[in-house]
């Protein structure tokens, strides 16, 4: 009865239940998006058989508490001495050249250890994991493919079995096929036997593996960890050069690689939160207006005997059902802002493609959907539940529920709003001038107009690196004859990540007992002749690369600034000798000394950096991103691109993008948390703006005989102006005085995402405080005009 005689109450002031439920909508909507992604990417156990047992092992430098990949010696000790696993593998992948039948493409292709499905206890539904012949070095492998890649390239064949495929230059032959939605690691589509393919590197200081374990039964993770550290120390009094400060950590696999996105669907979620407050607050005071209209109404219940507690239960009613159709809305609006908060989000977020709307998801709505009525409805019930029957059912109009303690409830709601947005505000403020900050740095190169083609050469051993040199040489000659080519190059990778780093000398060689870990580090970069000219980045000193710098001349290297400045401090460094342990220990001769860039975004500081020739490096150059400086729009050149990159090799997959958006991947993770925050404070303020106007327009129309009785009395229209807005003033001043106080505190959680401003930067606060000083003006200007042509004849008639 309750719930019918609401809905009819409710279609009886339709413009009051679109208000309500678009308010309410938003705010259960955007809270519903934000946490059907935390829920996929942060809460939702992984798709593996008892992902809690599955853990990941690293190295641990001591010093900086960094984790990172394994040495190979490292892991086979850890596998051997340790007794916390009942299965330990190691594994690297990348994206490599894949080929079936006449086709090649980019493929997600794993190395993988011996016991490597044991640690995910998996079997293939088709075929069988690899034999222990085909784990022997010098075997030919064989490969494991995905259900997806079965189905897309097989049709889902049965008789796939035995069947070939190539990856790089190695044809292997198909033994099984895994389930659907197994594709560890990094949506693995083809899995390879790593002990068949290649020789492990003996060097303890060579972290080429990442390294996955399954706990045995009653083992914890602290206990494992226990264990893992007491061997780590072993192998730090057996190996001192390459072991002294390292250990190990080991994690849950859950946890690996959501702790860069934690901190931002957290701060999104609180966010939500705030607005969906805000929304509350706004409904709040729509109820409380209503409330004063439906005053007599409630009177007369009481008199024929309802009881407090029943008309509260029939108010709770009303905003029960306006919260569920807000639910509904919000899920309408959610389906949407999922799928925009997918598209959005930036492309390392883990498991961002297994956002949906499940069922965890539809509980929540339903919880903040119940939750978010008590919000906004319990207190307007209460307040208009309080009746003075002689008073409500002899005026017959609203002032009972109009007087003192439901205007200072309305006037708390409104503050309540504004402080909330300046916490919200004042986030997204800082983070706007945090994203500005990084736009803003020099970045050392000049990302406008290059078109960017990734290509990778099917190389294994000398001769195909060889081949695959002579290709790139061959295609650079061309491209650079395509009119609106302005530079071309090609570089191992482009600004923006690193594949390699490592320990560098100068002028000599390291001895056998000196720690490589005290030596000056450096970022590897293996590019072509042209390729900075191509990139924008200046030759300071010396020379660029050209045809002396081939495979059998004397080995030469370039340096950039950062590098001079570390170890050639007021020398000059053109002909002195660096050796560095990228893949051999050959002295190479400085000729050149180039400017600095971020090679690792514009957050990361410009390091030391050293530049290899391609032809003199040639097994690392099979994968070269070529570089072209164009006069027009880049994407224009693609197409021209591929059909020369074809007609010299059709084994060789590309793919195109710019170097603007690859700049555009470094900063997305901020520029994420920028527009989103930016969104929801906008949002906020548009809510706040409202909940002040429908206060104030409330205001002048309960004042509306006092104001005619002044105007009577011969107040002027600017002295009424002045009355009406120094009240929504009063109010807007102690809401951006509470939010600025909840504000700063709430902005030591930004610390860690903010990038050369800081948390309490006065700029931003003072910023926000006139923004939202501006915004109650607004909000209380109209209602204010509107009492300066009260009428005064009529306001007195009516009272």
């Amino acid at each position: 009865m309750d719930f019918r005689f609401a809905l009819r109450s409710l279609r009886k002031s339709p413009g009051f239940t679109a208000l309500a439920l678009v308010v309410m909508g938003l705010g259960i909507g955007a809270n519903t998006a934000v946490f059907s992604v935390v829920n996929s990417v942060l809460l939702k156990p992984l798709d593996l058989h008892q992902p809690d047992r599955i853990v990941r092992l690293a190295s641990l430098w001591k010093k900086s508490g960094h984790q990172g990949t394994v040495s190979a010696p490292d892991y086979h000790d850890w596998h051997d001495q340790s007794a916390s696993f009942s299965a330990m593998s190691y594994y690297y992948n990348y994206e490599d050249v894949v080929t079936v039948g006449s086709s090649a493409e980019y493929g997600h292709v794993a190395w993988v250890g011996p016991e490597f499905l044991k640690v995910f206890d998996e079997q293939p539904v088709i075929g069988r994991f690899f034999s222990d012949a085909e784990e022997k070095f010098g075997s030919g492998g064989a490969a494991l493919i995905g259900y997806a890649f079965w189905q897309s390239h097989f049709a889902g064949d049965p008789a796939v079995l035995g069947r070939q495929l190539r990856v790089g230059d190695k044809v292997l032959t198909i033994v099984g096929v895994m389930r659907p939605g197994f594709g560890f690691p990094e949506k693995s589509e083809v899995w390879l036997p790593l002990t068949a393919l290649e020789r492990d590197t003996p060097s303890r200081s060579a972290h080429n593996y990442r390294v996955v374990g399954r706990l045995k039964p009653g083992v914890t993770v602290a206990q494992a960890q226990g264990e893992m550290s007491g061997i780590a120390a072993r192998l730090e009094k057996q190996y001192p050069p390459s072991n002294t400060g390292k250990g190990s950590a080991v994690t849950l696999l859950a946890e690996d690689g959501v702790g860069s996105v934690r901190p931002t669907l957290y701060l999104m979620l609180g966010a939500v939160a705030l607005v969906l407050l805000i929304a509350c607050a706004n409904v709040s005071n729509l109820l409380l207006a209503k409330a004063t209209a439906r005053t007599r109404e409630i009177a007369i219940r009481a008199a024929v005997g309802a009881s407090r507690a029943r008309i509260v239960r029939q108010l709770t009613a009303e905003s029960l059902v306006l919260a569920i159709g807000a639910g509904a809305l919000g899920l309408l609006l959610a389906l949407w802002g999922s799928g925009a908060l997918v598209a959005l989000a930036p492309r390392d977020v883990p498991r961002i493609d297994e956002v949906r709307i499940d069922g965890w998801v539809l509980a929540f709505t339903l919880a903040v959907s119940t939750a978010a009525s008590v919000l906004f409805g319990l207190a307007p019930a209460l307040q208009a539940s309080r009746v003075d029957l002689n008073d409500a059912l002899k005026s017959g109009g609203g002032r009972s529920t109009s007087g003192g303690a439901a205007g200072r409830l309305r006037s708390v709601l409104v503050v309540g709003e504004i402080a909330l947005s300046v916490v919200l505000l004042a986030g997204a403020g800082l983070l706007i001038r945090s994203f500005v900050a990084l736009h803003n740095v020099a970045l050392g190169y000049h990302p406008e107009s290059v078109l960017v083609m990734e290509s990778s050469y099917p190389s294994s051993n000398a001769e195909s690196a060889r081949r695959g040199v002579q290709f790139y040489k061959d295609l650079l000659a061309q491209a650079a004859t395509i009119p609106g080519v302005a530079a071309v190059g090609g570089t191992r990778m482009p600004p923006g990540d690193t594949l390699s780093n490592g320990s560098y000398w100068i002028d000599r060689r390291p001895t056998s007992q000196e720690l490589s870990v005290t030596a000056p580090w450096a970022i590897f970069s293996v590019v072509t002749p042209g390729a900075f000219r191509a990139l924008g980045i200046p030759l300071r000193r010396g020379r660029d690369f050209d045809e002396r710098d081939s495979a059998d001349a004397t080995f030469t290297v370039i340096i950039n600034e950062a590098l001079a400045r570390k170890s050639f401090a007021g020398q000059d460094p053109i002909g002195r000798e660096l050796l560095c342990g990228f893949d051999s220990m050959k002295p190479m001769r400085i000729v050149g000394v180039v400017g600095d860039i971020h090679q690792e975004g514009p957050a990361s500081p410009a390091e030391a950096e050293l530049y290899m020739p391609f032809e003199q490096h040639a097994r690392a150059s099979a994968s070269l991103y070529v570089v072209a400086r164009t006069t027009s729009e880049p994407f224009a050149l693609a197409e021209t691109l591929r059909q020369k990159a074809r007609a010299l090799s059709t084994d060789v997959p590309v793919r195109f993008t710019t170097l603007q958006a690859e700049l555009a991947q470094t900063v997305a993770a901020p520029r994420f948390r920028t527009l989103l925050l930016g969104a929801f404070a906008g949002l906020a303020v548009l809510l706040a703006m409202a909940g002040v106007y429908g206060v104030m327009a409330y205001v002048v129309g309960q004042r509306t005989g006092e104001i005619g009785l002044r105007v009577a009395l011969g107040a002027s229209a600017s002295q009424v102006m002045r009355m009406v807005l120094g009240q929504g003033l009063k109010l807007a001043a102690i809401g951006i005085a509470i939010g600025l106080a909840g504000a700063v505190a709430a902005s030591t959680m930004l610390t860690k995402l903010l990038f050369e401003v800081k948390p309490t930067d006065p700029a931003t606060y003072a910023g926000v405080a006139l923004l939202l000083g501006a915004v109650a003006v607004a909000a209380c200007y109209l209602p204010a005009r509107r009492a300066t042509r009260v009428d005064p004849l009529e306001a007195l008639r009516q009272e």
